[in-house]
């Protein structure tokens, strides 16, 4: 089968498209033949890397352990071993494929009853989107949804959310919309009506305006971005208001990911996609990524 491999650490040019030997799915695995995954910010990290660190997990020279990328996907199920009791050749799925990655190919085997550190989690795809817009769902929605639930926001309550135009922001404004949340959007001018259009009650242009010195107060503020820190962010929380970012989720279950399918088959929240590549042209993706200028989500095809 065709795979992306990452030959070296650097630049998107380390991806190589090349012939590797196709996946057998294990007794309690799925074969799911990808048809779209997505350039996450954890793929552009590994493929640096950043931190360095990842060089002691991933190998010091080149990438051993996670030769290919791709943390989500959505595709149909092939093939599944003799103990596989949800899934059902021509099923169509979405997942995230755990922190070993491996969706940046043609084939991927998953286990059913997966968790997310390992072996990842797997359901089946919303009935109401496409592969690429299933794709762009897990690792964003998954990672929004632990820090909203994580906040316990109650109705009315006053939310900030920092970095609402990308895959994590895009969905933390919905979702905290959904949680009853009266909800402030952090972004760029160019991305103001994209987050008013998901549901943000207010935006804020931080290339115009501080949101700290703007005298409001928040009852939860989200960094979905990682570039603020609870100190800058100090004036404006009420007493006893809840600061989160990016890293301040919970890990997943396979649960999150069917409450998610739910949400998007209700029209509640959506997937916003900015670009998408053929899978030949990953290189070019991981270049647009690498700007940091991206709305939502970048996605990869492969059908």
């Amino acid at each position: 089968m065709k795979a992306i491999l990452s030959t070296g650490y650097g630049s998107p040019d380390v991806l190589q498209l090349r012939e590797v030997e196709k996946p057998v799915p294990k007794h309690n695995e799925i074969l799911i033949k990808v048809h779209a995954t997505t350039v996450s910010q954890a793929d552009r990290r590994f493929r640096i890397p950043d931190p360095l660190a990842i060089r002691l997990f991933n190998g010091l020279l080149r990438p051993k352990r996670i030769p290919i990328l791709g943390l989500e996907l959505a595709g149909e199920v092939e093939a599944t071993g003799e103990e596989v009791k949800n899934f059902r050749r021509g099923d169509q799925v979405f997942a995230f494929t755990g922190f070993y990655f491996g969706a940046y190919a043609e084939y991927k085997c998953m286990a059913e009853d997966g968790a997310a550190k390992t072996d990842g989690l797997v359901t089946k795809k919303p009935e109401n989107l496409s592969f690429r817009e299933a794709a762009a769902v897990p690792s964003g929605g998954l990672t929004a949804l632990g820090i909203i639930r994580k906040a316990d926001i109650k109705k009315d309550q006053k939310v900030l959310i920092y970095g609402a135009s990308g895959s994590i922001g895009t969905y933390a404004v919905q979702l905290a919309k959904v949680f009853g949340g009266r909800v402030t959007g952090v972004c760029s001018t160019s991305n103001l009506e994209m987050v008013s259009s998901l549901g943000a009650d207010a935006v804020i242009d931080y290339t115009k305006e501080d949101f700290t010195k703007s005298g409001e107060k928040y009852d939860v503020i989200i960094d979905a971005v990682h570039k603020k820190s609870r100190a800058f962010c100090k004036r404006a929380l009420k007493n006893g208001g809840v600061f989160l970012s990016a890293h301040s989720s919970t890990v997943p279950g396979l649960e999150d990911l069917i409450f998610l399918r739910e949400l998007l088959e209700a029209d509640k929240i959506r997937p916003v996609i900015d670009r998408c590549y053929p899978i030949e042209q990953v290189a070019d993706a991981h270049r647009y990524v690498d700007q940091g200028r991206k709305k939502g989500n970048v996605v990869l095809t492969l059908d």
